[in-house]
């Protein structure tokens, strides 16, 4: 039985058990995911999301299997047994083609959820939600749904073929805003109704039933919907139980079934311990995470200001703003106001736009600098303090040496916690 099924299993016996999904490619947050999983002794669910990872490279130049080797790598020289780790697809569908009249799009899409499901992804989000260049504004829930059961076909065919011994576990419908995170201010959100989560189901159980997939059905466990919760690029809505009374009580007629919740990054605390209650059982998280990783990287930049001299700094947020401004189509469309307004929102949203650069040959060369720079040093507590504060009692505590990898490490494990603290997966 696939991982996720038995977490479903247990959370539907009425166990507060739950998953956090880290979902990021950045090699960084993938190295602190799996330490945190070690250390832990939990499952890890990682997953490539439909614009990093693809048949042609996505944004980050890697394929499907591409990915798989990564991370199965980086995993076994950190100790993490491959059996604690489960990779999944978010947002597969027509998703990077939908400028493009939808039967290409789909038949993009269809190469996309093949190469996951080879490399032995067994987590599958079928995302049809988007309208193509020859699709109406807004699909209806039966297109949507029969093309999701178009991939899921593809998916089954793949499967057959490359993993018979291996469960596949599928997500359907999507969260109302875009992936990444609206693109605009936010006060509230409305939360997905009892009618419009049932009409998601019943649409995709037909559409599995008309490309006889019922077999599979009971491998749909996770339904995508709207708890409230979201970010934009300065404000966050946070989780009101109270508006999600009457959503949560309807998935519990579903014995299979949970909510996956998407754009929880920055949610308090004891939202997350209350999302899980309520039955929103996988937790997704990505900007978060490399929010954080920025946060240690410039905060590392200015302890490196400190040690090194000038002439050898890697001057690394300098580095990152004349890429972005070279390379604008990231985030122009996404960040409006005036210069001052646009050059905060770079380096400084919740969105966190600045992901997308990470990859750039370099921005890579100059986080290579400083880390080499650090190296060369030994830095100050006193240092740690004031730039890392958060990582104080860390780099004090250690018996030896603190490296500005491992304070990088930390503050992003460091929201990981956060998330464990309400999943409970420790005996997963």
């Amino acid at each position: 039985m696939n991982g996720i099924s038995k977490l479903i299993e247990r959370h539907k016996q009425g166990e507060q058990v739950g998953i956090t999904s880290v979902c990021s490619a950045h090699p960084l947050v993938l190295e602190a995911a799996i330490k945190h999983a070690k250390d832990n002794g939990s499952l890890l669910l990682v997953e490539a999301t439909s614009n990093q990872v693809d048949h042609e490279g996505g944004y980050t130049g890697m394929t499907p299997q591409d990915f798989r080797e990564y991370v199965d790598n980086l995993a076994n020289n950190l100790g993490l047994s491959l059996d604690k780790l489960i990779l999944g697809g978010d947002h597969l569908g027509p998703n990077r083609w939908q400028h493009l009249p939808a039967e290409y799009a789909m038949q993009q899409a269809e190469a996309v959820v093949m190469h996951y499901v080879a490399a032995g992804f067994s987590k599958i989000h079928l995302d049809c939600s988007m309208s193509c260049a020859d699709d109406p504004a807004v699909l209806s829930d039966d297109v949507i749904a029969k093309r999701a059961a178009r991939l899921a076909k593809v998916c089954e065919e793949t499967r057959q073929k490359h993993h018979p011994e291996h469960e596949i576990v599928y997500i359907i419908g999507t969260e109302v805003p875009v992936p990444g995170g609206a693109n605009e201010s936010l006060d509230e959100l409305e939360v997905t109704s009892e009618n419009a989560a049932q009409k998601t189901i019943t649409a995709h159980k037909d559409a599995f039933a008309a490309q006889d997939l019922t077999p599979i059905w009971p491998s749909v466990v996770g339904l995508v919907v709207q708890p409230g919760v979201e970010f934009s690029h300065d404000s966050v809505v946070d989780y009101q139980a109270e508006k999600a009374i009457s959503l949560s009580k309807f998935i519990e007629n579903y014995p299979n079934m949970v909510f996956e919740a998407h754009s929880t990054d920055y949610q308090p605390a004891t939202a997350y311990h209350e999302l899980v209650r309520d039955h929103f059982a996988i937790l997704k998280v990505g900007p978060a995470l490399t929010f954080a990783l920025r946060e240690a990287l410039y905060a590392l930049e200015l302890i490196e200001k400190e040690l090194v001299p000038a002439e050898k700094q890697s001057q690394l947020r300098q580095v990152l703003e004349e890429q972005m401004l070279a390379h604008p189509e990231n985030w122009q469309r996404y960040y409006h106001g005036d210069t001052q307004q646009q050059r905060l929102a770079r380096h400084f949203s919740y969105s966190d736009r600045l992901r997308y650069y990470w990859p750039n040959q370099q921005v890579q060369q100059a986080v290579k600098q400083l880390f080499a720079n650090l190296e060369q040093v030994t830095i100050p507590l006193t240092l740690v303090s004031q730039y890392l504060p958060a990582q104080y009692d860390f780099a004090r505590n250690r018996a030896y040496k603190t490296s500005a990898h491992d304070l990088a490490i930390e503050h992003i494990i460091d929201v990981l916690r956060i998330y464990n603290a309400a999943c409970q997966p420790a005996s997963l």
